[in-house]
Order: C-alpha cells, then structure tokens, then sequence
C-alpha cells in the first residue's frame, strides 16, 4: 500500500504543464537536449578526424544551442514534478542533485557555446579544451540520468501507482476468449 507521500509524488501540479497522471511530459523533454549534446560531442570528435570538418563544428555549435534551450524547457517541467515530491525524502534528496546536477551541465554547454561562438567561420576542428568540456558534461549529464532513472524507477515519482499499473497486465478478457476459440 503506497504512503501518502508517495501518492502525493506521483500526482503533478499541473496537470496541463506537467503531463497526465501516469505520463508526464520531463522525460520525452529530456531526450531533445540528451541526443542534441551527445551528437554534438560525436561530431567534435569526427571534427578532429576528418579533413574538412568546418560542417561539423558548426554543426556541433547549433546542436549545443538546441539543447541548451530542450534543457530548459525540460527544467521548467521538472521543477514542477521536484514540487510534487514531499521535502525531507529520500527521493526529494536525490531529486535535488539530479536537478544541480542538470543545471550545472546546462550552464556547461552554455559556456562551451559562447566560448565556440564564431571560432569555426573558418573551417577549423573543435579545440581540445572544448571538446574535453563536452565529453566532461557528457559524463555528469549520464550520472544525472542514473538518478533521474532512480526518481522514476526506484522511488516512482511521477509513475501511476500500482493499481494503475496493473490495468496492463490484467487479461483483456475478449482477448482471452478468442485466444481460447482458436
């Protein structure tokens, strides 16, 4: 039987901000600056192998810049999902250092783009002290995620309770019936 705390975890704010009960809209958000900074660092990296690499540091400059402004739209929901979490848990704790964690890898990126900013109009490769302030953020992004997995999976903030979930796993009993007919 889940606490009141935990209820009060799983249900948000706002519903039309944060996402439906069960379904709430952070961690489709999260994706957008996850796969934008992940690729931006794989094309700093081809940037130092291929012979012409201006395509692909300015190709990582914008992906830095697309997911500077997903994180942020990923932090405004969050923020409201770290609210609907009762002060003094174990999951608010750990909610706290994910979204530290995030900020401080947002505002990362936001350097390495402004200290990218018009550097590559001229077709060079990403400089070793940018791209090792990537892959750095990369990594702190990834513990970052491992505790979000931990709100969501170990603790179940914003996760449908479990009589909800167990509507999928109850038999559909028209499927039964046909199944049994064949």
């Amino acid at each position: 039987m889940a606490s009141e705390s935990q209820l009060q975890a799983k249900r948000p704010l706002s519903a039309s901000l944060a996402g439906p009960y069960g379904h709430p809209f952070h961690p489709i958000l999260v994706t957008v600056p996850i796969g934008a900074w992940v690729t931006s660092l794989v094309f700093d990296i081809a940037s130092r192998v291929v012979h012409r690499p201006g395509f692909l540091t300015q190709a990582s400059e914008w992906l830095i810049a697309i997911g500077v402004i997903g994180a942020l739209l990923a932090a405004m929901v969050g923020f409201l999902d770290l609210f609907a979490i009762p002060a003094g848990t174990p999951a608010f704790r750990t909610a706290l250092v994910h979204m530290t964690l995030n900020l401080l890898v947002t505002a990362a990126y936001v350097v390495n783009f402004l200290w990218r900013h018009g550097d590559y109009t001229g077709g060079a490769s990403v400089g070793i002290g940018r791209l090792v302030l990537s892959a750095i953020s990369i990594a702190v992004l990834a513990v970052s995620g491992f505790l979000g997995g931990k709100l969501a999976y170990r603790y179940g903030v914003r996760v449908a309770d479990e009589n909800t979930q167990a509507e999928g796993y109850t038999p559909d009993r028209s499927q039964s019936d046909t199944r049994s007919a064949v």
